[in-house]
Protein backbone atom coordinates (compact mmCIF):
# COMPACT_ATOMS: atom_id res chain seq x y z
CA UNK A 1 0.00 0.00 0.00
CA UNK A 2 1.51 3.35 -1.03
CA UNK A 3 1.48 6.22 1.42
CA UNK A 4 -0.60 9.26 0.59
CA UNK A 5 1.24 12.58 0.44
CA UNK A 6 0.27 15.50 2.65
CA UNK A 7 -2.57 17.87 1.81
CA UNK A 8 -1.20 21.41 2.02
CA UNK A 9 -3.09 24.15 3.85
CA UNK A 10 -4.85 26.96 2.01
CA UNK A 11 -6.22 30.27 3.39
CA UNK A 12 -9.52 28.69 4.47
CA UNK A 13 -7.77 25.84 6.31
CA UNK A 14 -5.41 28.20 8.14
CA UNK A 15 -8.18 30.53 9.28
CA UNK A 16 -10.39 27.62 10.34
CA UNK A 17 -7.58 26.04 12.37
CA UNK A 18 -6.80 29.37 14.04
CA UNK A 19 -10.48 29.94 14.85
CA UNK A 20 -10.86 26.45 16.33
CA UNK A 21 -7.80 26.98 18.54
CA UNK A 22 -8.82 30.57 19.33
CA UNK A 23 -5.38 31.66 18.10
CA UNK A 24 -4.79 35.26 17.15
CA UNK A 25 -1.38 35.77 15.53
CA UNK A 26 0.74 38.02 17.74
CA UNK A 27 3.34 40.57 16.67
CA UNK A 28 5.22 39.86 19.89
CA UNK A 29 6.03 36.34 18.66
CA UNK A 30 6.52 37.41 15.06
CA UNK A 31 3.65 35.18 13.95
CA UNK A 32 2.64 35.40 10.29
CA UNK A 33 1.17 32.15 9.00
CA UNK A 34 1.80 31.04 5.42
CA UNK A 35 -1.51 30.54 3.63
CA UNK A 36 -0.23 29.85 0.11
CA UNK A 37 0.51 26.24 -0.83
CA UNK A 38 2.62 27.27 -3.83
CA UNK A 39 4.94 29.24 -1.56
CA UNK A 40 5.36 26.14 0.63
CA UNK A 41 6.17 24.07 -2.47
CA UNK A 42 8.68 26.69 -3.57
CA UNK A 43 10.45 26.76 -0.19
CA UNK A 44 10.67 22.98 -0.09
CA UNK A 45 11.96 22.88 -3.68
CA UNK A 46 14.57 25.62 -3.06
CA UNK A 47 15.79 23.81 0.06
CA UNK A 48 17.01 20.95 -2.18
CA UNK A 49 16.15 18.31 0.39
CA UNK A 50 16.97 14.61 0.17
CA UNK A 51 14.66 11.76 1.31
CA UNK A 52 17.04 10.84 4.18
CA UNK A 53 17.33 14.41 5.51
CA UNK A 54 16.42 15.21 9.12
CA UNK A 55 14.99 18.72 9.10
CA UNK A 56 14.69 21.23 11.95
CA UNK A 57 11.83 23.68 11.52
CA UNK A 58 11.45 26.69 13.82
CA UNK A 59 8.05 28.28 14.36
CA UNK A 60 5.83 25.78 12.53
CA UNK A 61 2.74 27.68 13.65
CA UNK A 62 -0.34 25.95 12.27
CA UNK A 63 1.72 23.51 10.19
CA UNK A 64 1.72 24.93 6.63
CA UNK A 65 5.43 24.36 5.95
CA UNK A 66 5.63 21.26 8.19
CA UNK A 67 3.17 19.47 5.91
CA UNK A 68 5.24 20.37 2.85
CA UNK A 69 8.42 19.07 4.51
CA UNK A 70 6.83 15.79 5.58
CA UNK A 71 6.28 14.83 1.97
CA UNK A 72 10.01 15.11 1.21
CA UNK A 73 12.15 13.95 4.15
CA UNK A 74 12.48 11.14 6.67
CA UNK A 75 12.03 13.25 9.81
CA UNK A 76 11.07 16.75 10.91
CA UNK A 77 11.68 18.23 14.36
CA UNK A 78 9.38 21.24 14.72
CA UNK A 79 10.30 23.72 17.49
CA UNK A 80 7.33 25.80 18.61
CA UNK A 81 7.36 28.28 21.51
CA UNK A 82 3.58 28.83 21.59
CA UNK A 83 2.17 26.05 23.82
CA UNK A 84 -1.26 26.10 22.17
CA UNK A 85 0.20 25.73 18.68
CA UNK A 86 2.70 23.08 19.80
CA UNK A 87 -0.06 21.00 21.39
CA UNK A 88 -2.32 21.27 18.33
CA UNK A 89 0.24 20.48 15.62
CA UNK A 90 0.25 16.64 15.90
CA UNK A 91 -3.53 16.48 15.38
CA UNK A 92 -3.28 18.81 12.35
CA UNK A 93 -0.57 16.63 10.83
CA UNK A 94 -2.64 13.50 11.48
CA UNK A 95 -5.57 15.11 9.64
CA UNK A 96 -3.69 16.43 6.62
CA UNK A 97 -0.85 13.87 6.34
CA UNK A 98 -2.17 10.74 8.04
CA UNK A 99 0.53 8.37 6.73
CA UNK A 100 3.41 10.75 7.52
CA UNK A 101 2.42 12.42 10.80
CA UNK A 102 4.61 10.01 12.79
CA UNK A 103 7.70 11.38 11.03
CA UNK A 104 7.40 14.70 12.88
CA UNK A 105 8.39 15.34 16.49
CA UNK A 106 7.12 18.56 18.02
CA UNK A 107 9.41 20.25 20.54
CA UNK A 108 7.51 22.76 22.69
CA UNK A 109 10.40 25.13 23.38
CA UNK A 110 11.98 28.48 22.66
CA UNK A 111 14.43 27.92 19.78
CA UNK A 112 16.81 30.48 21.32
CA UNK A 113 17.08 28.38 24.48
CA UNK A 114 17.17 24.89 23.01
CA UNK A 115 20.33 23.02 24.03
CA UNK A 116 19.78 19.78 22.12
CA UNK A 117 17.56 18.29 19.43
CA UNK A 118 16.05 14.84 20.11
CA UNK A 119 16.74 11.93 17.78
CA UNK A 120 19.28 11.58 14.97
CA UNK A 121 21.49 14.60 14.17
CA UNK A 122 19.60 17.06 11.95
CA UNK A 123 21.03 17.74 8.50
CA UNK A 124 18.98 20.75 7.34
CA UNK A 125 17.20 23.80 8.75
CA UNK A 126 14.12 24.94 6.84
CA UNK A 127 11.89 27.54 8.47
CA UNK A 128 9.74 30.62 8.21
CA UNK A 129 11.65 32.24 11.07
CA UNK A 130 9.83 34.59 13.45
CA UNK A 131 10.96 38.03 12.22
CA UNK A 132 11.76 39.49 15.63
CA UNK A 133 14.39 36.83 16.46
CA UNK A 134 15.43 35.50 13.05
CA UNK A 135 19.17 36.28 13.20
CA UNK A 136 19.77 35.15 16.83
CA UNK A 137 17.85 31.90 16.18
CA UNK A 138 19.78 31.16 13.00
CA UNK A 139 23.17 31.82 14.63
CA UNK A 140 22.23 29.83 17.75
CA UNK A 141 21.23 26.76 15.74
CA UNK A 142 24.29 26.95 13.48
CA UNK A 143 26.48 26.96 16.60
CA UNK A 144 24.47 24.29 18.42
CA UNK A 145 24.09 21.82 15.54
CA UNK A 146 27.32 21.22 13.60
CA UNK A 147 25.52 18.38 11.79
CA UNK A 148 23.41 20.92 9.86
CA UNK A 149 24.77 20.81 6.30
CA UNK A 150 22.50 23.38 4.69
CA UNK A 151 19.34 25.36 5.11
CA UNK A 152 16.76 27.70 3.69
CA UNK A 153 15.05 30.28 5.89
CA UNK A 154 12.43 32.92 5.20
CA UNK A 155 13.16 36.22 6.96
CA UNK A 156 12.38 39.91 6.57
CA UNK A 157 13.72 41.13 3.21
CA UNK A 158 16.28 43.55 4.65
CA UNK A 159 17.54 40.85 7.05
CA UNK A 160 17.97 38.51 4.07
CA UNK A 161 20.04 41.23 2.38
CA UNK A 162 22.19 41.64 5.48
CA UNK A 163 22.80 37.93 5.99
CA UNK A 164 23.93 37.45 2.39
CA UNK A 165 25.86 40.75 2.03
CA UNK A 166 29.53 40.63 0.95
CA UNK A 167 32.24 42.86 2.50
CA UNK A 168 31.99 46.42 1.23
CA UNK A 169 28.22 46.28 0.75
CA UNK A 170 26.13 49.04 2.35
CA UNK A 171 24.21 46.50 4.45
CA UNK A 172 27.22 44.36 5.42
CA UNK A 173 27.47 44.06 9.19
CA UNK A 174 27.55 41.77 12.23
CA UNK A 175 24.95 39.24 10.90
CA UNK A 176 26.83 38.99 7.57
CA UNK A 177 30.18 38.20 9.22
CA UNK A 178 28.83 35.81 11.85
CA UNK A 179 26.78 33.86 9.30
CA UNK A 180 29.87 33.66 7.06
CA UNK A 181 31.80 32.05 9.92
CA UNK A 182 29.58 28.99 9.54
CA UNK A 183 28.46 28.92 5.95
CA UNK A 184 28.34 30.24 2.41
CA UNK A 185 25.17 32.34 2.40
CA UNK A 186 23.15 33.56 -0.59
CA UNK A 187 19.86 35.30 -1.34
CA UNK A 188 17.45 32.73 -2.76
CA UNK A 189 14.52 34.89 -3.84
CA UNK A 190 11.81 37.26 -2.69
CA UNK A 191 8.43 36.49 -1.11
CA UNK A 192 5.42 38.81 -1.34
CA UNK A 193 3.26 39.89 1.59
CA UNK A 194 0.03 38.28 0.42
CA UNK A 195 1.16 34.70 1.09
CA UNK A 196 0.82 35.36 4.84
CA UNK A 197 -2.01 35.80 7.27
CA UNK A 198 -1.96 38.38 8.67
CA UNK A 199 -0.02 40.10 5.85
CA UNK A 200 3.11 41.69 7.37
CA UNK A 201 3.96 45.30 6.58
CA UNK A 202 7.35 44.27 5.19
CA UNK A 203 8.49 42.08 2.31
CA UNK A 204 10.20 38.76 2.94
CA UNK A 205 13.23 37.06 1.45
CA UNK A 206 14.66 33.56 1.25
CA UNK A 207 18.21 32.93 2.43
CA UNK A 208 20.00 29.70 1.52
CA UNK A 209 23.23 28.57 3.11
CA UNK A 210 25.69 25.69 2.83
CA UNK A 211 27.90 24.76 5.77
CA UNK A 212 31.64 25.13 5.40
CA UNK A 213 34.56 25.04 7.79
CA UNK A 214 35.26 28.31 9.64
CA UNK A 215 38.51 30.14 8.76
CA UNK A 216 41.59 28.37 10.10
CA UNK A 217 42.63 30.19 13.27
CA UNK A 218 43.86 29.53 16.80
CA UNK A 219 41.33 32.08 18.11
CA UNK A 220 38.03 30.79 19.44
CA UNK A 221 34.71 31.67 17.81
CA UNK A 222 33.89 33.78 20.89
CA UNK A 223 37.11 35.78 20.47
CA UNK A 224 36.46 36.35 16.76
CA UNK A 225 32.84 37.37 17.38
CA UNK A 226 33.96 39.82 20.11
CA UNK A 227 36.18 41.53 17.52
CA UNK A 228 33.29 41.61 15.03
CA UNK A 229 30.94 43.16 17.62
CA UNK A 230 33.50 45.83 18.55
CA UNK A 231 34.32 46.65 14.92
CA UNK A 232 30.67 47.38 14.12
CA UNK A 233 29.66 48.95 17.45
CA UNK A 234 30.40 52.40 16.01
CA UNK A 235 29.84 52.28 12.27
CA UNK A 236 32.23 54.41 10.21
CA UNK A 237 34.85 54.25 12.98
CA UNK A 238 38.26 53.01 11.83
CA UNK A 239 39.45 49.75 13.40
CA UNK A 240 42.29 51.39 15.34
CA UNK A 241 39.69 53.27 17.41
CA UNK A 242 36.89 50.72 17.30
CA UNK A 243 39.01 47.92 18.80
CA UNK A 244 40.64 49.88 21.61
CA UNK A 245 37.92 48.79 24.06
CA UNK A 246 39.13 45.20 23.51
CA UNK A 247 42.86 45.89 23.48
CA UNK A 248 43.02 48.62 26.13
CA UNK A 249 44.41 51.33 23.86
CA UNK A 250 44.50 52.50 20.25
CA UNK A 251 48.23 51.72 20.15
CA UNK A 252 47.66 48.10 21.22
CA UNK A 253 44.87 47.82 18.65
CA UNK A 254 47.22 49.17 15.98
CA UNK A 255 49.90 46.62 16.88
CA UNK A 256 47.40 43.74 16.69
CA UNK A 257 46.06 44.97 13.35
CA UNK A 258 49.58 45.28 11.92
CA UNK A 259 50.37 41.74 13.09
CA UNK A 260 47.18 40.54 11.35
CA UNK A 261 48.11 42.35 8.13
CA UNK A 262 45.11 44.69 8.35
CA UNK A 263 45.25 48.44 7.75
CA UNK A 264 44.51 50.18 11.12
CA UNK A 265 42.62 52.88 9.19
CA UNK A 266 40.30 50.31 7.54
CA UNK A 267 36.69 49.97 8.68
CA UNK A 268 34.93 46.80 9.74
CA UNK A 269 32.63 47.05 6.72
CA UNK A 270 35.55 46.29 4.39
CA UNK A 271 36.77 43.07 6.05
CA UNK A 272 35.79 39.47 5.43
CA UNK A 273 35.46 36.88 8.20
CA UNK A 274 39.01 35.60 7.55
CA UNK A 275 40.47 39.03 8.41
CA UNK A 276 38.46 39.18 11.64
CA UNK A 277 39.83 35.75 12.55
CA UNK A 278 43.41 36.98 11.96
CA UNK A 279 42.81 40.05 14.13
CA UNK A 280 41.38 37.95 16.98
CA UNK A 281 44.37 35.62 16.74
CA UNK A 282 46.82 38.55 16.83
CA UNK A 283 45.03 39.99 19.88
CA UNK A 284 45.01 36.65 21.70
Amino acid sequence: MTSVGPTLLGPTDVRALAARLDVRPTKQRGQNFVIDANTVRRIVREAALKPDDVVVEVGPGLGSLTLGLLGEVSRVVAIEVDPVLAAALPATLATYAADLAGHCEVLAADALRVTEIPGPPPTALVANLPYNVSVPVLLHLLALLPSLERGLVMVQSEVADRLAAPPGSKVYGVPSVKAAWYADVRRAGAIGRNVFWPAPNVDSGLVAWTRREPPPTTATREQVFAVVDAAFAHRRKVLRGALRTLTGSSEAAERALAKAGVDPMARGESLGVEAFARIAEAMA
